[in-house]
């Protein structure tokens, strides 16, 4: 035969991939595979049957380099024919990678697949069916599903597998074939040959996948068989065999986990009946490697998703626990997220959360501070479901410590994480002062994130959260806040004016409480140093505290004014300062402060923005009225409804229901 090719000059697939390696550019390799292109196309045109095999290799080959070689389907159809199986087995392997479903030249395959499916050779019908199991049609899958079913109960364990696999595209091809293979499924799950178990099941659960309703009834009878074949798994000795770092057979492991997972779910005497193999699953298998862990994992999942008793859920958060202290990020990765699902399904009661989960509070926090980035943000969502009304003051400076380290994290992703922080905040809040604190806090440090992008984002209702819990606290709260507010602003550099959020909070806050501002004989006090933003009770006197001290009248105008002029003020801040200016016309009472304001309200008559225009001559209008008419349109605004209602629901552990 090789006298034979030499003598058609024929290159072997040998020399032409050491002709491509030798290629220094692109253009010698494209010149390469074009002259081999072109020998393979004489050959085919010619019926040059003895060098078919050596140009089909050559073509797959270039197929594989990413260039054209479609030209050669039917010369994979005939090497199909073939009686050999060599050929065979290159003509199929052509077939799988130069055609797909959507081809008509796949038509012509279907009648050699039958009959190489049929014979009595296992590895020629081996190849049929991985034929098919790879490119079937829905029109060739129905042509040949019912010799698939009949090999499914060949005596060859095999053809059982092989015939599985295929079985498994065709339902997803045809879903209305599901019924045709139940009976065989079935009885594939008795099998003492772990390749074709493991196919069986593998079948059954992409059956139960896509006809559930139908499927996993007729299969909770087969639960029991399921719970022995895994106890076996565990219980018995070496295997060289199936065998891996320790585990036996951890694929059959998992396969039969997430079946028992689908039909365990929601039927409590099922799950009942997995229970003990779950726990023994649990607790016997080796932790030390990734394929226990895998296995580990997996159980997890199962006794999350079934109705399992409450020690064996126990059970399962303690191996995620487990987890958690593992030094491979891809492990913690893994139990952060199942975590975060578990509690956000409610697969838990709350009693449970606060026992199981509790426990290691202390490793979820840490990953705040991990150097991977998706870490923290698994560790962030989960630490949200930790909080509790006993240790919300810790859990909120933790969280408020990570928006501070972490500026990089994006625009949404704070002003969403600032939204949580405001919520469990009023949740489980220590007191209204703290509170409050606590959204000055959040709005100091992520104000600048993505204000104004509508469909109520996060930033805006943290804005609207401390307007409602400002109106309806104290008087002493009141001026406290404002005045924080103010002199964070007075005696911060441009980064905080960059802030958005808490300019406009600020600015707000001076406007309606503007009369308390300013009052010296207003006397309040705060709580010493930056950790008191974040934590503390309600406002005491004594001797760990400082005075919060009163501006004058022109101080806040000139704040005010020195604002509006800055290179960051947006149109949303400037109309807030026109609207704070008006208001402190009939509550201040000095008359240089009184004329520096309307000059600044006159100066925006000529603003460039329409709106702001016709705010400033409104309000100058405005400023020509009786002092008592003046007084009466710029009262204090009133409590809003929803805040009075959710006052009620504060500090209960009740989610809030915003109104807008």
């Amino acid at each position: 035969m090789d006298k034979l090719i030499n003598k058609l000059v024929v290159t072997k697939l040998k020399d032409m991939i050491k002709s491509i390696r030798a290629a220094k550019t692109m253009a010698d390799e494209r010149a390469v595979i074009a002259k081999e292109s072109a020998f393979i196309r004489t050959a085919i045109k010619e019926e040059t049957v003895e060098t078919r095999y050596i140009n089909v290799q050559k073509l797959l080959y270039i197929h594989m380099l990413g260039y054209p070689a479609h030209f050669g389907q039917i010369e994979c159809l005939k090497l199909a024919a073939s009686p050999k199986y060599t050929d065979k087995r290159l003509g199929y392997l052509g077939i799988m990678l130069l055609l797909d479903e959507t081809q008509e030249t796949l038509t012509l395959v279907t009648n050699c697949l039958q009959n190489d499916m049929n014979s009595s050779n296992a590895f020629i019908s081996g190849l049929a069916l991985c034929t098919l199991g790879n490119i079937s049609s829905p029109e060739m899958s129905r042509d040949l599903c019912s010799d698939v079913e009949k090999l499914l109960g060949s005596s060859n364990a095999y053809i059982r597998k092989k015939a599985a696999l295929c079985a498994i595209r065709i339902i997803k091809k045809v879903p209305d074939l599901v019924e045709n293979f139940m009976s065989r499924a079935k009885e594939m799950i008795m099998e003492r040959n772990e390749a074709s178990l493991l196919t069986g099941i593998s079948l059954e659960i992409e059956m139960c996948r896509l006809t559930p309703d139908i499927v996993i009834p007729e299969l909770k009878e087969q639960v029991p068989i399921l719970v022995k074949h895994l106890k076996n798994l565990i219980t018995t000795g070496y295997n060289p065999e199936y065998e891996v770092g320790g585990v036996t057979d951890p694929f059959l492991q998992i396969k039969i986990l997430r079946l028992l997972r689908i039909l365990g779910a929601g039927d409590p005497r099922t799950s009942e009946l997995m229970n003990d193999v779950l726990a023994q699953v649990a607790t016997t298998t080796e932790q030390s490697k990734n394929v226990g862990n895998a296995v580990l994992y997996e159980a997890v999942l199962t006794i999350m998703g079934i109705e399992a008793e409450h020690a064996v859920k126990v059970m399962a958060i303690n191996i995620l626990g487990k987890f958690l202290a593992n030094t491979d990020n891809n492990i913690r990765y893994v139990a952060l997220t199942t975590l975060t699902k578990t509690y956000q399904s409610s697969l838990l009661s709350v009693q449970d959360s606060s026992t199981s989960l509790q426990r290691h509070r202390a490793t979820i926090l840490a990953c705040l501070r991990d150097e991977d980035t998706t870490l923290r943000a698994k560790a962030l969502d989960l630490s949200f479901h930790l909080i509790t009304p006993s240790n919300v003051f810790q859990l909120t400076r933790e969280l408020i410590q990570y928006l501070e380290t972490n500026p990089a994290i994006g625009s949404e992703a704070r002003s969403q994480l600032s939204k949580k922080i405001v919520e469990h905040a009023a949740r489980y809040r220590v007191s209204k002062c703290w509170e409050i604190l606590v959204n000055a806090r959040v709005l100091q440090l992520a104000g600048d994130a993505g204000l104004g992008g509508g469909g109520g984002g996060g930033l805006e209702a943290v804005v609207q959260n401390f307007v409602k819990v400002l109106s309806v606290a104290s008087e002493e709260l009141q001026v406290l806040a404002a005045r924080r507010l103010y002199w964070s602003v007075a005696n911060g550099d441009e980064l905080i004016w960059s802030k958005e959020g808490f300019l406009l909070s600020m600015i707000w806050a001076c406007g309606e409480y503007g009369d308390m501002l300013v009052d010296s004989s207003f006397v309040v006090e705060s709580s010493v140093g930056g950790d008191a933003d974040v934590g503390g009770s309600e406002v005491s006197v004594g001797a760990t505290s400082v005075l919060v001290a009163a501006p004058t009248e022109i101080n806040v105008v000139d704040l005010l004014d020195k604002l509006a002029k800055g290179h960051f003020a947006s149109e949303s801040v400037r109309g807030y300062i026109l609207s704070a200016l008006v208001k402190l016309s009939a509550r201040f009472s000095d008359s240089t402060a009184l004329q520096h304001i309307n000059s600044l309200i006159e100066t925006h008559k000529t603003s460039i923005s329409m709106e702001l225009q016709a705010r400033a001559v409104e309000f100058s209008a405005m400023s020509h009225l009786d002092f008592e008419i003046k007084s009466g349109l710029l009262e204090r605004m009133p409590v809003l409804e929803n805040a009075v209602t959710e006052e009620e629901i504060k500090g209960t552990g009740e989610q809030l229901v915003s109104g807008e």
